[in-house]
């Protein structure tokens, strides 16, 4: 029997992550349910971690780029006086001094900081590749890892309750072979935080960094996503909910229908639309931009407020059709337009 054409209807789904699977997970589960291999994510989510993970489906993976490269928003609970060896509550402890107290004003002196443009090293237990290889699986292997700090942004760091004073065990499993950390009770701080940063920051290094500033430790023992991009948690859907939905509007004797944001109407809530004539929509088709004059496009991108022409860091455009069809991404390149991607 010849296969299906794997040819899904192209859109992006946020779906809120469950606490214990990866991000592939649900790419995985997805896939089964739509039916098609043509599926990715656009920003990692450690299995710890809870909250919005957007999912593309066919065309619209082209826009995932996008997404991922998008501000993000996170609730986090910061443990003050153990340390871990992943920065968070999955890790074997490294160190467990302990932490009796803290007051507002030490915790705000190693929080002020960690806001706005910094340096951060990455999270030893990461994705990021390291001579070709996952920094986690170097690590997990047991070699010394060093990763080279990098610019983020942390446009927010906001403690959301009083710090909470707690007494932890920590086990033989947590504790592991290390002499500093026998099994036994710790004295902890637990501290609810607010975050909102740019793409590539690592929240756990946040408060592994706090957590070494005040000489105590820290990790993090809860993570939740609520935004990414222009995406925020309010309209994401669990895997139940996903399944539900496609057992309830599905044909038998069709494909699965998957409730899919279009691809159209999630390009034109990312990017600004450009109207292209009848004419430079049916040679955008072939990949030929549109041209447009300096003045032109400079008082198109004033009327939308997109970046100026000649800025590198301007966000892609939406070309539209007269039909109001999106037909690709353009950019603005110098003093022209230019082709990124055709749908």
């Amino acid at each position: 029997m010849a296969r299906r054409p794997d040819n899904p209807r192209p859109g992006l789904l946020v779906i809120d992550k469950p606490q214990g699977l990866t991000s592939h997970d649900v790419v995985s589960r997805v896939r089964r349910l739509g039916h098609t291999r043509k599926v990715g994510h656009g920003g990692t989510l450690d299995p710890m971690a809870t909250g919005v993970l957007v999912i593309g489906i066919g065309k619209a993976t082209k826009l995932l780029t996008w997404v991922s490269g998008h501000s993000k928003e996170y609730l986090a609970t910061i443990r003050f006086g153990i340390a871990t060896n992943t920065d968070d509550a999955e890790g074997i402890a490294t160190a467990a001094p302990g932490c009796v107290s803290l007051s507002e004003a030490d915790l705000e002196s190693v929080l002020a900081p960690l806001r706005g443009d910094i340096m951060q090293v990455p999270t030893t237990v990461s994705a990021i590749k390291v001579n070709g290889k996952r920094a986690y699986a170097l690590a997990r292997a047991g070699e010394d890892v060093e990763l080279a700090a990098r610019p983020v942004r942390i446009s927010r760091l906001e403690v959301l309750a009083p710090p909470r004073l707690a007494e932890v065990h920590l086990d033989e499993a947590m504790a592991g072979e290390r002499e500093a950390c026998t099994p036994g009770p710790v004295r902890v701080v637990d501290v609810d935080v607010a975050v909102e940063c740019s793409s590539g920051t690592y929240v756990r290094a946040l408060a592994r960094d706090a957590g070494a500033a005040l000489g105590v430790g820290a990790h993090l023992t809860a993570l939740r996503r609520t935004r990414v991009g222009d995406f925020p948690l309010e309209g994401a859907l669990t895997l139940e909910e996903l399944a539900e939905a496609v057992e309830a509007h599905s044909d038998p004797e069709a494909e699965p229908t998957l409730p899919l944001l279009p691809l159209g109407v999630a390009a034109l809530s990312m990017f600004p639309a450009l109207p292209l004539t009848q004419a430079e929509a049916g040679a955008f088709a072939h990949g030929q931009a549109p041209r447009r004059s300096r003045a032109q496009l400079a008082q198109w991108a004033a009327e939308v407020g997109h970046g100026t022409a000649g800025d590198d860091d301007a966000s892609p455009i939406a070309a539209t059709a007269p039909s109001g069809d999106v037909l690709g991404l353009l950019r603005i390149d110098g003093t022209r337009l230019r082709t990124v991607l055709v749908f």
